[in-house]
């Protein structure tokens, strides 16, 4: 089981600036060896309530809240990672713990006993958080990533762009899901991350470009997107 616990900032901008600052940070940040020429693709499968209690507490502001999700960066892989990140004033905590791509099937299909099968705490917690509130698939969202890293504090900023979801196929592992745009072409999120404070060149880096910040996570502009298109 991983955990971090760290701040986040999430901007919206446009992909003009995100490839200008990609330019920036490329000379004075460590590039995430996953990026490549075009970044690396990640998919995740968002769970929750049957009344959406998670959606909803992240557009009411509630202090406590929490996402569930699996996520995967190959539809070929034999793996997913199961993440719950909970939000405590400025600081997101994220734990998360490798299972089966088997076992990420089940869970899609609401059989949650296979956690019991792990010996991490985590786990159990996630079966009694999951089976308890009877949480269930409600959307898969998939965008392009480029990442950076600090040398000095592990500090990290990252574009995703291409953002697109569905909520009409949660077969989180197929090759080819029918998935409807998030943002137009023309814009992506940046997303700082950081635990304890923000170095001043990144902060100043991060300003230089034309960007807004925003309130909202992935999960819940599909979500409100797939809302607007009646799904």
């Amino acid at each position: 089981m991983n955990e971090v616990l760290r701040q986040e900032k999430k901007f919206l901008m446009n992909v003009i600036d995100c490839e200008r600052l990609c330019g920036i940070l490329n000379q004075v940040m460590i590039k995430d060896p996953h990026n490549g020429a075009q970044g690396y693709r990640i998919r995740s499968l968002y769970f929750d309530t049957p009344d959406e209690a998670d959606y909803y507490d992240k557009l009411e502001g509630i202090e406590l809240r929490r996402k569930v999700r699996l996520r995967i960066y190959d539809p070929s892989a034999d793996f997913a990672m199961l993440e719950l990140k909970q939000k405590k004033g400025q600081y997101q905590r994220k734990r998360s713990l490798r299972i089966s791509r088997h076992d990420a099937q089940e869970l899609i299909k609401g059989r949650y006993e296979c956690l019991l099968k792990y010996s991490e705490p985590f786990a159990a917690e996630c079966f009694g958080i999951m089976h308890g509130k009877c949480y269930r698939p409600k959307t898969v969202v998939e965008y392009k990533r480029r990442a950076f890293i600090a040398r000095e504090n592990r500090i990290r900023v990252t574009m995703d762009t291409g953002i697109v979801a569905t909520e009409l196929n949660y077969d989180l592992f197929s090759p080819d899901l029918n998935m409807y745009p998030v943002l137009d072409k023309f814009n992506g999120v940046l997303e700082v991350k950081y635990n304890g404070f923000m170095l001043t060149y990144i902060k100043n880096l991060t300003e230089m470009v034309d960007r807004s910040e925003l309130s909202v996570s992935k999960y819940c502009l599909a979500r409100s997107a797939g809302l607007k298109f009646g799904i």
